[in-house]
């Protein structure tokens, strides 16, 4: 039986699901969900990090930087978010532990976030020289000073969805149509609108999975420890998004009742609510800023200009996959990077 035929059984016994649920599900579910059995980095979809080392490498000079900012504990976590094939950290820490020596090497521990089996069989195969710890999710981190990275995680949050029916608001939900096939719909019932809600909005989605890490993350630093959580996404950052819920398999965009669990679910991160829960829960928050304006900040163009010099045979390569990652017109613009931090640490770089 397939996710599909489950979520249909599911449906017809207890009735239509929220959107959220269905993402959740669709996603990671243990036995048939997405990230849990196929994912498909590199083939459905193609992350920063699987474009240009160069990302991965100034995200590692980066993680020095604010290690040294903070003090350089001893001991201290760094953190993955949904780390995927483990490039981003394979590249990172490659440049962190030459910018960092001994005494960055000898203080970190690598936590991986990662609860998909299929994915950590491939992380530990990539990192195994770091020697990574596992954990199904952040609160399991050692309470130590500690940094994130996560990189193209929020947006696979599942999100409920609202949309607006005459005077009321109504959860987007996931039902059958009159040949049982899986079909969106309105809930009966109606509510008030969500928190935020522009009063000409249609249609808004809200990712309970962000005030969960913020929760944690302001946990940690009541707790008297450092935490810098820098986390990259696409998203806007002066509205709520609508519906923006999409999948993609084999690099094309598909219905999201296609195929469950065998396609990758994104919704666009709310970056404005995300600040304004981050400030409400004590943090502190620089950005968000984009991408490419970021990386510029850090040295992306000096790296750059190293990696074309010691491979000119590869030079054009090196030099288009990178620039993705800087231009306006493509990623530089359209991804954002946002960093939440604990009250009165120095500034991070790159803002």
């Amino acid at each position: 039986m397939t996710l599909k035929d489950r979520l249909i059984r599911l449906i017809e016994t207890g009735g239509p699901i929220p959107v959220s649920t269905y993402m959740q599900l669709a996603l990671h579910d243990r036995q048939d969900g997405y990230y849990a059995t196929r994912p498909g980095l590199g083939q459905d979809f193609i992350t920063a990090p699987e474009t240009s080392q160069v990302f991965g490498e100034l995200l590692g000079l980066w993680v020095v930087h604010e290690w040294q900012a903070i003090g350089s504990p001893a001991e201290f976590c760094l953190v993955e978010i949904g780390p995927g094939r483990g490039v981003l950290m394979q590249d990172a820490l490659r440049m962190a532990f030459v910018a960092g020596g001994k005494p960055f090497a000898d203080a970190m521990t690598l936590y991986l976030v990662e609860p998909s089996p299929a994915l950590r069989d491939v992380q530990v195969e990539r990192l195994a020289i770091y020697e990574p710890q596992f954990a199904e999710q952040a609160s399991e981190v050692p309470a130590l000073p500690t940094i994130i990275l996560a990189n193209e995680y929020l947006d696979c949050l599942p999100a409920r969805q609202f949309r607006r029916d005459g005077e009321e608001w109504r959860e987007c939900v996931v039902g059958l149509d009159g040949d049982g096939a899986l079909a969106f719909g309105l809930a009966a019932d109606g509510r008030s609108a969500p928190e935020g809600t522009a009063q000409t909005a249609n249609c808004v989605e809200v990712q309970v999975g962000l005030d969960i890490l913020v929760a944690e993350l302001a946990t940690r630093a009541a707790n008297g420890l450092p935490v810098h959580a820098l986390l990259i996404d696409y998203g806007p950052v002066d509205r709520a998004p609508g519906d923006s819920l999409r999948a993609f398999k084999d690099g094309e965009q598909v219905s999201p009742l296609l195929a469950p669990g065998e396609t990758d679910l994104t919704v666009d991160v709310d970056f404005g609510r995300l600040k304004r829960i981050a400030t409400s829960a004590g943090l502190d928050v620089h950005g968000p800023t984009p991408q490419g304006m970021f990386l510029l900040g850090l040295g992306a163009q000096a790296r750059l200009n190293q990696l074309v010099k010691a491979n000119e045979d590869d030079a054009e390569a090196i030099f288009n996959a990178a620039q993705r990652l800087i231009d306006p017109k493509d990623m530089g613009e359209r991804f954002k990077v946002i960093c939440l931090s604990s009250k009165d640490l120095p500034k991070p770089a790159g803002f």
